[in-house]
């Protein structure tokens, strides 16, 4: 624990900690890049074809022996200049920028499923961290209960007053609180890792989360309403959704490369044609014998149905995921009760009372051990129970995709 206190410590709630989640973790930060990096594609999509200029020059002249001659002196010299233009039929630019877009939409979801599946980690890493510092709090209480009890049988050992047994019992018992505590402490240090990763903060902070009470009332949810919100929300199903509709527009972006593109250009040619200066109007036009675009159109085909399937199935999970995080969270909140402060309350005063009628040896030691063990187990299972409830709600915020019960 010498580490620890060498460390910063910082203090925060759900709120804080997802706030330093928001502005520091570097997976989303990287993530937004790629939405920038497809929304600049949509730009491009956008631009025409340059136009193309083109021009034939003399390199060597036979008859006067002449490297890039002309004869311009003369007005006999020949120059020829080309400027054409492609011009894309059937909607092709449209489609192609339709279909950048639909790329963009999918960047932008995968960035919201991946704050939703980080969020999700931080908030199971954050409310299992306050449970596992709970949990050492029972630890030490009860080290340094027993350590106690164990100087003072010790004691009375050395006076000749309390059996070997029951010395060695007590410091059995002491030894497997100690051993229990050191297991917590290794599961703290690990999500201590975890979620200085997740918020970014400097490797020497040790975090110490204020988890605020959950309150007993019940909450109806609905679960068709929590369904379209989780339709709206949820990155990986709108990520599903826009594929889909990128792979619509690619498969009519395919057919429409089947028309041929129009080439338009202007021609100027001086002393190498039937006229002194020669203007022409230059038309292209590809003849789609061979290429029209057969197999892409058919993978774009297929590329559909797969996406349609994939969306379908998508959908499904996600319905199933909402009900079974509904079910959960009223199963878990039926268990979980104000009335548990009320009975630690009185469980500690127990506690007390039970420790003082051993030390005054009003009951003996296999009673007492039992109960140590049992009010151990006992604090344990009811930081365990305020866990599970914090785990509900971060399934149900997840699967829905948005905050449906404040941490």
């Amino acid at each position: 624990m010498k580490a620890k206190a060498q460390a910063d410590t910082l203090s925060l709630n759900f709120q804080d900690a997802e706030k330093h989640f928001l502005d520091n973790n570097l997976s989303l930060l990287a993530q937004k890049y790629n939405i920038d990096a497809s929304k600049a594609l949509v730009s491009q999509a956008k631009l025409w074809d340059n136009p193309v200029l083109s021009t034939d020059q003399n390199i060597y002249d036979g008859g006067s022996k002449k490297f890039f001659y002309h004869n311009t002196s003369l007005g006999q010299g020949q120059v020829f200049v080309q400027l054409s233009q492609v011009f894309t039929t059937a909607g092709k630019r449209g489609k192609q920028v339709q279909v950048a877009k639909d790329n963009a939409q999918v960047q932008e979801a995968a960035f919201n499923d991946l704050m939703r599946n980080l969020r999700y980690n931080l908030q199971l890493d954050f409310s299992q961290l306050g449970s596992l510092v709970e949990q050492d709090k029972v630890y030490q209480a009860e080290i340094s209960s027993a350590s106690n009890l164990v100087n003072g049988i010790q004691q009375a050992f050395d006076a000749g007053n309390v059996a070997m047994k029951d010395l060695i019992r007590l410091k059995a018992l002491l030894f497997g609180l100690q051993n229990d505590r050191i297991e917590n402490s290794k599961q703290i240090n690990d999500l201590q890792t975890e979620l200085k990763t997740l918020l970014g903060t400097s490797e020497t902070t040790y975090i110490t989360p204020v988890i605020s009470s959950q309150s007993s009332q019940s909450i109806k949810l609905d679960i068709p309403a929590l369904i379209e919100q989780a339709k709206t929300n949820r990155g990986d199903y709108l990520s599903n959704k826009y594929q889909f509709n990128s792979a619509t527009h690619d498969l009519a972006y395919q057919k429409a490369l089947a028309a041929p593109d129009i080439t338009v250009g202007l021609s100027y040619d001086k002393n190498s044609s039937y006229a002194p200066n020669y203007y022409g109007l230059q038309i292209g036009l590809p003849l789609p014998f061979f290429n029209r675009n057969q197999g892409n159109i058919k993978s774009a085909t297929y590329t559909l149905k797969s996406q349609e399937s994939t969306m379908k199935a998508n959908e499904a999970q996600l319905k199933n995921e909402v009900v079974s995080a509904v079910r959960q969270y009223e199963l878990t909140q039926e268990m979980f009760s104000t009335q548990q402060t009320a009975f630690n309350e009185q469980y500690d005063k127990l506690f007390n009372s039970m420790l003082k009628s051993f030390k005054e040896r009003q009951i003996g030691l296999i009673e007492f051990v039992d109960f140590f063990d049992t009010y151990k187990d006992t604090k344990l299972k009811i930081l365990q129970q305020q866990y599970d409830l914090q785990k509900a709600i971060a399934d149900l915020n997840f699967a829905t995709g948005t905050t449906i019960i404040k941490p």
